[in-house]
């Protein structure tokens, strides 16, 4: 677990752009970013369909997605809206 990137709970499924949005904080900067599912299926090794799994696959690699965060923050791989795209 990564101290330096909090990811809220406040996921967001988001059918029409196949994704998940959610928020991280870093140095208390709030940071909107997007999981697209294919990534999230690639993580957890599974082909994912309803949003009830989606969000369970998504808390189960948590850890890895705050890792990702934090890896893409430190590249500062910020688009040009200033959110993070997994």
């Amino acid at each position: 677990m990564n101290q330096d990137i909090i990811v809220d709970d406040d996921l967001d499924w988001q059918s029409e752009r196949q994704g998940i949005a959610f928020t991280a904080h870093w140095q208390g900067r709030k940071i909107d970013c997007f999981l697209a599912l294919p990534h999230l299926e690639h993580m957890t090794g599974q082909s994912l369909i309803d949003e009830g799994n989606i969000m369970l696959a998504f808390e189960s690699v948590r850890f890895d997605i705050e890792e990702r965060v934090a890896e893409l923050v430190g590249e500062e791989a910020f688009a040009p809206d200033g959110g993070l795209y997994l």
